[in-house]
């Protein structure tokens, strides 16, 4: 997860990216961060908006971006410990350019709205990290549920969804927990779930989000960054036994020489050939579980 072994981790990984902090910089200055992806075969002309979000808790601001006609398979959007910026509208944007409705959340909106980091903030500016780990600590398995009820509903009410087929979810680093609680507690609309480097999938906790498997009726994605598994080795092998014992389809690998945050473009440790491939995998189970 997304602390302070990520900083120790950057001197074996931050070379290998492929986008540097600087090159990440300039090209956010003056193209813009969706020409950092692959363009789209096919791509939908989409329409995008920022929306309010009533939850029980208050008032969400969320990015939300379809296809502009029609009505598609949903897909629920829980951004890193960053929170929702311009990196995560623009893959959002990508997504929904693939034919889905997207809906990328502003998980710290009962304490701040988005962003809550400046542009180009690097994880590894200690500055940051104050930022951003009280506001991540403000969340706990209740809050999570609580989201995924409300933003779900809420996704139910948009003409641009159809709710004849189900929803999928994805979340990086600390959304890799809130997907699978997500799953869990909605498991009648969730058909697919993501977790992108996810911390704190397996803890010995009585919350741990593993242990609401069997609740699910989701297909998984689980793509683990190579320092997180060396650090966490069983937590991989405990979610392929749990999948199996509840009879879900998960497809669980570690992604060598990807560190954690790999695929997020504005990440210190981003790696487009790994991350395209991650990607990949999401649409192919996206166009399996979602039909």
């Amino acid at each position: 997860m997304c602390d302070e072994h990520f900083v120790e981790d950057l001197g074996r990984y931050v070379n290998k990216a492929q986008l540097t902090r600087r090159k990440f910089g300039q090209l956010s200055a003056s193209v813009g961060l969706a020409m950092l992806l692959p363009p789209v075969a096919n791509a939908q002309a989409v329409s995008e908006s920022d929306v309010e979000i009533q939850t029980p808790d208050g008032v969400c601001d969320a990015y939300f971006v379809h296809p502009s006609s029609g009505a598609h398979a949903a897909v629920l959007c829980w951004p890193d410990i960053l929170g929702l910026r311009p990196a995560f509208r623009s893959m959002g944007k990508r997504l929904a350019e693939s034919g889905y409705a997207v809906l990328v959340v502003n998980p710290f909106y009962r304490t701040r709205r988005a962003p809550v980091v400046p542009e180009g903030a690097s994880f590894s500016d200690p500055a940051v990290r104050d930022t951003v780990f009280p506001l991540a600590r403000s969340l706990n398995a209740q809050t999570h549920m609580t989201d995924a009820r409300a933003f779900v509903s809420w996704l139910d009410q948009q003409d641009a969804v159809d709710k004849n087929r189900k929803i999928g979810t994805i979340g990086y680093c600390m959304g890799g927990p809130i997907v699978m609680r997500t799953a869990a507690t909605v498991p009648q609309r969730i058909g697919a779930g993501c977790s992108f480097h996810g911390g704190g999938l397996v803890t010995q906790n009585e919350d741990s989000p593993h242990l609401l498997i069997p609740r699910m009726r989701a297909s998984f994605l689980i793509a683990i960054a190579e320092n997180d598994d060396e650090r966490e080795p069983e937590a991989k092998n405990v979610l392929r036994q749990a999948f199996g014992e509840a009879g879900l389809d998960a497809e669980i690998e570690v992604y060598a020489g990807a560190a954690h945050g790999w695929t997020v473009i504005d990440s210190d440790v981003y790696h487009e050939q790994q991350a395209e491939r991650a990607w990949g995998r999401m649409l192919a189970l996206f166009e399996k579980a979602l039909a």
